[in-house]
C-alpha cells in the first residue's frame, strides 16, 4: 500500500527566504519584472510574482494570486530581516566574544549578594 504524502510538504520547492530577499534587491527586481518573453514558462513570463517566486498565466489570475493567504503569509515572512553570517556564527558559539557577567541580585533585602 502506497504511503501517505504530507501535506506540508511541497514537490516543487522553490526559492528560500534570504534567497527572495535578494531578488527583492532594486537591479535584481528590475529583472525580474522585465524578463524576455519565454514561450516554455506560463503567461510567457510575463506576469511573475517576486515574493513567492512564482509565474502566473495572465494578469488576472497574478491579482487573484495577490490577494490569496498563500501571498499575504510570505509577505509577512519577508518582512523579518534575514540571519547575516556573523549572527549565525555567535549563536553556533564561533568567534571570540566579550564575556557578559550577571549582576550580583539580593533574594531579600537581609540576606548578602548572590554571585
Amino acid at each position: 500500500m502506497p504511503q501517505k504524502q504530507d501535506n506540508k510538504t511541497r514537490k516543487r520547492k522553490g526559492k528560500d527566504i534570504d534567497q527572495i530577499h535578494e531578488d527583492l534587491q532594486p537591479e535584481k527586481a528590475a529583472k525580474l519584472m522585465n524578463q524576455e518573453v519565454d514561450l516554455d514558462i506560463p503567461g510567457d513570463a510575463q506576469h511573475y510574482c517576486i515574493e513567492c517566486n512564482r509565474y502566473f498565466v495572465d494578469d488576472a489570475t497574478k491579482k487573484i494570486h495577490d490577494k490569496s493567504k498563500v501571498h499575504k503569509k510570505r509577505l509577512k515572512e519577508l518582512k523579518e530581516v534575514p540571519y547575516s553570517q556573523k549572527e549565525a556564527d555567535a549563536a553556533g558559539g564561533l568567534g571570540i566574544f566579550p564575556h557578559i557577567k550577571n549582576r550580583p541580585t539580593a533574594a531579600k533585602p537581609d540576606e548578602p549578594l548572590i554571585g
